[in-house]
């Protein structure tokens, strides 16, 4: 079976320039929101893993103004990305529904003016919605494209706790639902190798998502990142994280692949961050479109695609 682009799997970016024409090119902003695992609200500290200085492009920093952040976003990009004809303003800092409603309209319109940008993505938590939210989304998606991102991390409340999540995986299937009721596009984050998950723990992750009305999913191979609680509790119990070499982690996300509906779109199957961010890394530092190429080697070594072993 082949999918968009001549690929063995649903490719996001391949979706987008089926849809619209052409390749957009996120650019990330940061409107200066936080969480509420990190100011009280729910905990204090913040998820285990993160470190959101290691996500930060340069450009893109709290104390500019956004159309600021995008006019730099689009110089920094253009070199790497010549046939991008158009940009997304990707909210992705911290959680970016995470103030009043009136407050969120003004910063997502803000972002909208330039231009150049022809929608939003919208990284958030699961509990970090409500109904008004959604509808001023749905407002906005009637002129613009509207994209929410939902980080889940994994569907395993033992892991959500033991990070410092704050949620419930029954939030984010209740959120994910309510988003699809206003016909808005949504994607969820996972991260695979979290402590404490085995690789069937993580195999399970495949029958949650295609039961969940997502259009895109995204997911990253757990990274052990400085500056967080996360590298603390590596250096202490390391037997607690399943760690995969490189040829191992394919052929993981390989028979992950397998069993995905074919009408979910892959935007991501692993990350990168940059070299100074990372505490441990035992692939080296090998950019995504090296991944996506032995990736795609590894299909075709099989002779297998996403979605060959999905039961309806």
């Amino acid at each position: 079976m082949r999918f968009n682009g001549n690929r063995r799997f649903n490719s996001y970016v391949g979706y987008f320039r089926e849809k619209y024409g052409s390749r957009l090119q996120k650019i990330v902003v940061d409107a200066g929101f936080s969480c509420p695992n990190r100011d009280g609200s729910i905990t204090t500290g913040g998820c285990t893993y993160c470190n959101n200085d290691a996500f930060h492009p340069s450009y893109s920093t709290p104390d500019k103004d956004i159309l600021l952040q995008i006019e730099e976003g689009i110089e920094f990009h253009k070199k790497r990305y010549r046939t991008a004809e158009g940009y997304l303003a990707y909210f992705q800092p911290y959680s970016n529904t995470y103030a009043g409603t009136e407050t969120l309209r003004k910063r997502y319109l803000e972002a909208l003016s330039h231009p150049l940008v022809k929608g939003i993505v919208i990284g958030t938590r699961p509990d970090c919605i409500d109904e008004s939210k959604l509808e001023l989304l749905s407002q906005i998606s009637k002129d613009h494209i509207v994209v929410i991102e939902y980080g889940i991390e994994s569907i395993h409340d033992k892991t959500l706790e033991r990070i410092n999540r704050g949620h419930t995986f029954k939030d984010a299937v209740d959120a994910i639902e309510k988003t699809a009721l206003k016909g808005l596009h949504q994607g969820a984050h996972f991260i695979f190798g979290l402590p404490g998950e085995s690789r069937e723990d993580m195999m399970a992750y495949a029958g949650e998502i295609n039961r969940l009305p997502l259009n895109s999913v995204k997911f990253h191979q757990l990274q052990i990142v400085t500056g967080t609680k996360m590298e603390l509790e590596f250096e202490q119990r390391p037997q607690d994280f399943v760690q995969m070499s490189l040829a191992e982690y394919i052929d993981f996300f390989v028979d992950f692949l397998e069993l995905l509906r074919p009408n979910l779109f892959i935007e991501r199957f692993a990350g990168e961050l940059p070299p100074r961010f990372v505490k441990s890394n035992p692939w080296g530092f090998i950019r995504n479109v090296e991944l996506l190429r032995l990736l795609e080697k590894r299909l075709q070594e099989r002779e297998t695609f996403q979605s060959r072993l999905y039961n309806l």
